[in-house]
C-alpha cells in the first residue's frame, strides 16, 4: 500500500525535477566525453570522485559517530569494489562509443536491479515481469546489433558497467535498511575514491588547472543529477517520472551530433525506446500493485 497521500504528490514538480536530472546527466556525459580525450579514463574517474567528496562533506563529518556492525562495514566495502568496476567501465565506454549508445545501455540498470532482487533478495518475479525483461534485452540487441556491425571494447565495457551498477544499487538497497541515504552516498564516495587511487596512479599524467576545473564540474553535475532525481521521486510517483527519463536519449543523440560529430543512429533510438518501454511498464505495474488496499489473494503476484 502506498502511504503517500495524494496531496503529498506533485506530479508537475516531479516531472520538472526529472527533466533537470536528465539535463545534468547528459551534461555529465558530455563533460566526461570531453575530458576523457585529455587524460586516462581511470585518472578522470578518480578525480571525479575525489572532488565529489566536497559535496558529501556534511555526511562525511558525521560518519565517525555512526555505530555500524561489522557486517554493514563489509557491505560498504563490497559496494565500493563493485562500484569501482562500474565507474572504470563507464568512463572507458564514454571515450570509445557514442553518448547515445551509453545513455541507451544505461537504461538497463533497473532491469539488472530487478533481476538481482529476484535472485538474491527473494522478491517476486512474474511472467509479466519476465516478458518485460525479454523486451528490454531485445532492445539491447537492437542497439548492439551483433553480427551486423563490428562491436568494440567500448560496447563490452558498457555491458559490464550496467551489470556492476545494478549490483551496486542492490547493495545500496540492502544498506538502506541500516544506514541513511546520506551515509550510503558518503561511504560510496570514500570507498570508490580509495579504490580508484592505485589504478589512477599507474597511468597518472600531469594535469593543469583547466582540467581540474572541468573535473570539479563533472563532480558537480553528477551530484546535482542524483539530487534532482531524488527530488523527482519524492515529488511524484516513479510511474510519472520514469517516462521523462527517456528524453535523455534524445538530448544525448543531439548533443553527440552537434558537439562531437557522432552520427545519429536510428537503431540505437529504437532499442533505447524498447528498453525504456519495458522499464516504464514494470514501474507502472509496481505502482498499481502498491495502490491496491485489499489485493485479491487468488491473483498471481506480478
Amino acid at each position: 500500500m502506498n502511504t503517500a497521500q495524494p496531496q503529498d504528490q506533485r506530479p508537475l514538480h516531479g516531472i520538472l525535477w526529472m527533466l533537470a536530472a536528465g539535463l545534468f546527466f547528459v551534461g555529465l556525459n558530455v563533460l566526461v566525453k570531453y575530458v576523457g580525450q585529455t587524460m586516462p579514463s581511470s585518472q578522470a574517474a578518480f578525480l571525479r570522485f575525489l572532488f565529489g567528496l566536497i559535496f558529501v562533506m556534511p555526511a562525511l563529518v558525521r560518519l565517525p559517530r555512526a555505530s555500524f556492525g561489522a557486517q554493514i562495514w563489509k557491505l560498504f566495502a563490497m559496494r565500493g569494489v563493485v562500484h569501482v568496476g562500474a565507474v572504470l567501465c563507464w568512463f572507458y565506454a564514454m571515450t570509445q562509443i557514442t553518448i547515445a549508445e551509453v545513455t541507451a545501455m544505461n537504461y538497463l540498470n533497473p532491469i539488472y536491479v530487478m533481476l538481482g532482487a529476484a535472485l538474491f533478495l527473494g522478491e517476486t518475479f512474474s511472467i509479466r515481469r519476465m516478458m518485460a525483461v525479454g523486451v528490454a534485452f531485445l532492445g539491447v540487441m537492437v542497439v548492439l546489433r551483433p553480427g551486423l556491425r563490428e562491436l568494440g571494447s567500448g560496447h563490452l565495457a558498457m555491458v559490464f558497467a550496467a551489470i556492476f551498477l545494478g549490483a551496486s544499487y542492490l547493495l545500496a538497497k540492502r544498506l538502506s535498511r541500516d544506514a541513511s541515504a546520506a551515509q550510503v552516498v558518503a561511504m560510496m564516495s570514500v570507498t570508490v575514491t580509495i579504490g580508484l587511487a592505485p589504478i589512477a596512479w599507474t597511468v597518472w599524467q600531469p594535469v593543469n588547472l583547466e582540467q581540474l576545473g572541468w573535473m570539479v564540474l563533472v563532480a558537480f553535475f553528477a551530484t546535482a543529477g542524483h539530487y534532482a532525481m531524488s527530488r523527482a521521486f519524492a515529488e511524484a510517483p516513479v510511474s510519472v517520472t520514469q517516462p521523462v527519463a527517456f528524453l535523455q536519449i534524445i538530448w544525448a543523440a543531439a548533443i553527440g551530433a552537434l558537439l562531437f560529430g557522432e552520427p545519429v543512429d536510428l537503431w540505437v533510438m529504437i532499442g533505447a525506446g524498447m528498453i525504456m518501454a519495458s522499464v516504464t511498464y514494470i514501474t507502472w505495474r509496481e505502482t498499481v500493485l502498491k495502490r491496491r488496499v485489499t489485493p485479491n489473494p487468488n491473483e498471481p503476484k506480478t
